[in-house]
Order: structure tokens, then sequence, then C-alpha cells
């Protein structure tokens, strides 16, 4: 395939070399990546061929500079891959795994290469470099330390065997899930049978039956997550009971898209990985090079935070069971399908707020426009075009420019909100072009969520967890469009794992506060603000129903940590009974408070880049907390606020120390108490 005719194979001419998707076709991928992988193979030879001594320039500018046809092939192929995963897409996928993971190693394991970072790292204090400069030695010569480039030639074949295996093995089971979340969509007859829905929702599951040849009926697809929007407001017991029960099956209920067996071959094999390393599990290894430090730190944050969070969830299921004796004709034990159900009836008796309720407040449109776009307005003087003129990778997908307050131009922010069978579950931020200096590049990211379609002609009413979920996105993109860093290894979000969810979280912050929540929640149909009344009591549950949302997540991150602690030559032969031990172990083994991933289906983990890192949301959460607090400390949202967090924080990217550039822009480190105080922990 030549240039001519693959244009994967040019940088683009789009504005931003935004990938041209009008022109990019399925059969384009895997010919650009093999070119990828050789030029990028050459650009490293010529490299480690130079003669004379290592220097900067040399040695990690070129470095910086080579793989630049790779790097918008991945670019362009993973945001197509996550969003909209046809079956031709999906078998590029596999066939590539082992192959990208084979080129990683070839990169990250040279010898040579090693060489010549190691010469810069041993005699850097004596090198005139910028603080950017000497963090990228030192990154560099970290990451490849710890994948293993000091090993010898024979454990090196080894550890290339194990990451070839272990990438083809996360594709199956992001494939598995995938299918089996499509093929557990629950089916319903008759609407009566989802009474407690409204009209927009309705639509959308009649909709999205039709899209499956089934006129008439109404279906509800699975979200990543256990629960499901739908179990807060549906009154019919045995239909809840149906979609909680399709939840918690997934991946683990025999057949050609089972996940057990594939999530417990990558845990061993992560853990021969690790101790291959020197580790002596894969958590040790991961946690080696995050802010975290050791799995012994993780465990105790989460041991310390699981005490309170069971004994609030306790006390709320007792609270609970009280309202169904009250209430019930016929009173009956309360079980995981019935938590949200009647923490909704709860929440209306104690707040008089119907969560349920407030949808038609919540337009999509004027969320996005008069919510996020007018929260990154007023703290960073943001303003957003949208560009329907330029090619996107599906029909649902939107873009839009960005420019900055003095009118320049500073990336493209691409939207995919709905829904589709293509697409995987939860919500996530795609770089698909990365900010650098060196290769300049401007910023392109992609923000793709899971909303139910309306039928045409509806409004899209989004829950209360929808417009979170978007402002929370929304965090992660603007850590991408900031990013301003001369080399492409510290862009946008490359940064600890266990940091990367923090500007995220930040931003979800904002939804509630009066100045933006004022903007943007109004009625879809009159105009009517959400009364202030409202919103003051919706600020006022902030602790309400906490014991079992940080139950559940705790129950996740720990099941996380408890397959990765296991040593070389571990083995689990029961999944459940694995998970039941270790729930119980930390005393989250409530059967009314569901993990809110289990195993089988814990994407982050085992098909994303969480693997021993699922903590990593409580622990940004720290630093989120904290830093909500300053702003509330030094007059809110303001610019003089805004341009302090994004020059000092989010600009940064990885070029410096997360920790440090906390210290920064806080004028301490973080303090534990304002996230205690937030979920109901501190009592």
């Amino acid at each position: 395939m030549t240039v001519e005719t693959n244009p994967l194979l040019t940088p683009s001419t789009l504005p931003y070399a935004l990938p041209d998707y009008g022109l990019i076709r399925a059969e384009h991928y895997l010919p650009a990546f093999r070119q990828g992988f050789e030029e990028q193979l050459v650009q490293i030879r010529r490299i480690t061929m130079v003669r004379s001594m290592p220097t900067f320039e040399n040695t990690m500018v070129a470095l910086e500079r080579s793989g630049e046809l790779l790097d918008r092939t991945s670019h362009a192929f993973y945001t197509v891959s996550s969003a909209d995963a046809t079956p031709e897409i999906q078998a590029i996928d596999e066939e590539l795994a082992p192959l990208m993971a084979a080129h990683q190693d070839a990169i990250l394991l040279d010898a040579a290469l090693y060489w010549r970072i190691s010469q810069l790292h041993e005699q850097i204090g004596a090198l005139s470099l910028d603080p950017e400069q000497h963090r990228l030695v030192e990154r560099w010569h970290r990451e490849m330390t710890l994948a293993g480039a000091a090993l010898d030639d024979e454990a090196k074949a080894r550890l290339t065997e194990l990451n070839q295996r272990i990438s083809s093995l996360s594709t199956t089971f992001e494939r598995n899930l995938l299918a089996d979340t499509n093929a557990l969509a629950v089916v319903f007859d008759d609407a009566i049978e989802l009474d407690g829905l409204s009209d927009g929702e309705l639509s959308a599951a009649a909709r999205a039956a039709v899209e499956r040849g089934l006129d008439g009926k109404h279906l509800l697809t699975l979200p990543l997550f256990t629960g499901h929007p739908a179990l807060a407001a549906l009154t019919n017991r045995e239909s809840r009971r149906r979609i909680m029960a399709a939840s918690l099956s997934r991946g683990a209920r025999g057949g050609d898209h089972d996940n057990r067996a594939v999530l417990v071959e990558i845990a061993r094999l992560r853990a021969e990985r690790a101790e291959l390393l020197g580790y002596p599990s894969h958590a040790a290894a991961v946690t080696a090079d995050e802010t975290a430090g050791t799995p012994e730190a993780v465990e105790r944050m989460l041991r310390d935070l699981a005490a309170p969070a069971a004994r609030n969830a306790t006390a709320e299921r007792a609270a609970l069971q009280g309202l169904i004796d009250e209430t019930e004709p016929e009173p009956f034990p309360l079980e995981a399908h019935d938590w949200a159900f009647y923490t909704e009836k709860l929440r209306t008796a104690q707040y008089e707020i119907d969560t349920a309720a407030l949808r038609p407040w919540f337009e999509a449109e004027r969320v996005l426009r008069d919510g996020v776009f007018a929260a990154a307005g007023r703290l960073y003087g943001l303003s957003f075009t949208e560009r329907p003129d330029l090619p996107v990778y599906h029909p649902g997908a939107r873009t839009f420019e960005v420019f900055q307050e003095d009118g320049s131009a500073l990336g493209l922010f691409v939207l995919d909100l709905y829904t589709r069978d293509s697409k995987r579950g939860g919500a996530w931020m795609n770089p698909i072009v990365s900010q650098s200096a060196l290769r300049g590049t401007l910023p392109v990211v992609a923000n793709n969520l899971n909303v139910a379609k309306p039928a045409d002609g509806q409004p899209t009413l989004l829950t209360l967890d929808e417009v979170n979920t978007l402002f929370h996105e929304f965090g992660h993109a603007l850590h991408g469009l900031f990013s301003d860093v001369a080399y492409p290894h510290f862009s946008g979000t490359n940064v600890f794992r266990d940091f990367v969810e923090f500007p995220s979280q930040v931003n979800e912050m904002w939804m509630l506060w009066p100045e933006i929540v004022g903007s943007y929640a109004r009625h879809h149909e009159t105009g009517e603000p959400l009364p202030v009344g409202l919103i003051d009591r919706l600020q006022a549950t902030g602790t309400f129903n906490q014991g079992f949302e940080t139950s559940e997540y705790l129950a996740a991150a720990w099941l996380d940590q408890a397959l990765h602690t296991l040593p070389a030559g571990g083995s689990i032969d029961d999944v459940a009974a694995f998970e039941a031990a270790a729930l119980a172990d930390i005393g989250l083994n409530d059967p009314a408070v569901p993990t809110r991933y289990s195993s089988a289906y814990l994407a982050h983990v085992f098909s994303g880049g969480y693997s021993a890192g699922y903590y990593s949301y409580i622990w940004s959460e720290v630093l989120d907390a904290d830093t909500v607090e300053w702003f509330r400390e030094n007059g809110g949202l303001t610019r003089e606020n805004g341009e302090r967090f994004r020059r000092r924080l989010l600009g940064v990217g990885g070029s410096k120390d997360p920790l440090e550039a906390y210290r920064d822009f806080r004028g301490r480190a973080a303090e534990i108490g304002p996230l205690l105080k937030r979920r109901g922990l501190d009592s």
C-alpha cells in the first residue's frame, strides 16, 4: 500500500493534524502500523549507532522525535477501536496486540539505547539541562530499568513472550466483555415492566430495541459498572432483579465470552513478569513507579477507609430496610437490586429531592455549552466553536475548536456522547493528537460517554450521574488541551496513574457551584431554572449514601490489589471464591452492596491501564478534595485561580514530579481531612 493510497502514511493536512477519518478505512491501519514499527526501529538504530558519546541532543531529542508515523497511527486507531469496534476493527486489534507489545519491548529492552541513556543519567548533574530535559533523562532511565532493560538476554526473551501474551489476553478480555454486555442487554416485552422511567427514557429503550430488530419491545443496555441508572426509578422489583442479575453475570456465565480463565491467566503472567523484574508481585512492580510507592501504602489507605465506609453502609442499609418495612404491604429483605430504588425514596423523604425527576433540567446540549464549556470559560478564558466541517470517526461524534482568551487557537475537542453496540462501556478520554513543542503539534482530545440516545426529535435528558461524568471526562480533556511541554513523552495525561484522575475529579466539583449550575440547569421546556433551594439540598446530600458508594468502589479497588499481590506461582482456582475471601478480609462482603466491578468485567484492570492501580481514584481524591478547599479559601472560580491551577498543574503534564507540582500549586502537601469530610468518614 503506497502513500497515495493510504492516508495514514503522510501527516494529515487537516487543521491540528486531525486524522482524515473521511479517507481512512480499516484496511489502512495494519500497513501503517507495520511501516511505523519499521521506521521507528530504524530511527532507534541510528541513535545507537552514533559513534560519538551520548548527548542530550543525539540521544534524547532523537528518541523523542522517533516514531511519529507510529504515534499518529496509534492515536487514530485506538480512538476508533474503543469507540467504534466493528468486527473488522476488533480483528485488527487482536492481530495488532502482540505486535505492539513486541515493538515496545524492542525499544524498552534495547541494550545499546539503555547504555546511552544510562551514560547521560550518570552524568546528569554535569549536563546543562533545563528542568524538563533533566526529568526526561530521569524518566526514560527509570522506565527502561523497570521494563527490564538491565536483564540478560534469556530473561529479556521470556519477558517479551510474557508481554505479548498479556497484551493478547487483554484484547480478548475487552472483546469478550463487549460481546457479553451486548448479549445481556435486558429486553422487556411490555412498557409496564419499566414503570417509573420517564417518557424520554422509555423512548431511548424503544429506540435501542428497534436498532436490535426488536420492534415493539424495550431494551436496556448495561453500563460498565455493576449498577444501572434505571434501578433508582423502576417500581417493578422483578425488572430491577433482572437488570442486576444480568450485570453481575457478565463475563462469568460460561460460553465463548467467559472472562474468568482469561483474567486468571493475565494475573498469573503479570506475577511471573514481576518476579522476573525483581518484584514480589505485580502490584509492587506497578506502585514502584507511582506516587503511592508500595502496595503496603495502598493497602493501609484502603483498610483505613474501608472500616468507616462499611460502618456507614450498614447504617444506610438499616435505614433502607426500615423504609421497606414501613411502606411495603409485604415487606422483604433488602437486596442489591433494591438499594438504589429505596435510596431515592429515602433521599426524597429526607431532603425533598427526587434525582430521577431532575432530568428535565439537564438537557445535554445546555449542560455542555452553559455548564461544562462555561466553567472552562470562567476559569480559563476558553471559548468553543463547533466544526461540523471536520471529519469524525463516527457520525455520532462532534468536533469543537478551542480558543484561548486572547483568541489564539488551543486545540480540538471531540465529544462522542451516545452509547452503541460497537462502543465499549464506561466513559473515557483519548488523545487523538498529543501536544509537543518539539514536534510542533497542538492537542486534539476526545471524550466518550455512553448516554442512551432518545428517539428522533426527543431531547437528550441526562441523569445527575451523567452530568457528573460529563464534567469529569472534560477534566481529562482539559489536562490534554492545556499540555504545554516540549517532549511528547510528557504530553497531557502522561503522568503517574495514581495522579491522572486528579484533574478530572477537580472538574467534577464545579457542576453544583451556584454560578455554574445556575447557568445550565434549566427546564428544557419552560427555561425555568432549577430552584435555588433544590440546589442547596443537593449540595447538602454530599455525604448521603456515601457508605454504599465508598464501599462499592473500595471493594473493586481491593479486588484489584488482591489479584495483583499474588506471588509468582500463585493460583486462583475459583474466581468467585477468591473474590468472596478477599472482600471478607477487608470487611466489604455485604451482598446488598456488590463491588462496583466484579473481576470478570473489571475492564480498568484487565483491558485498560489500571492494573494494580484502580486505587488511583480515591488516592487522587485526597488531592482533589484539598484543591477544592483551596478554591473556596481563595475566592472560588476566578480567572486568577484558574490560571494558577492551569499553569502549575494541568499544563506541566508529566514534565514535573506530580506531588512537587501539587505543592507548588497548593503551597503545601495535600491533607486527607477534606476527603474524609466529603465522604462522611470523619466521625
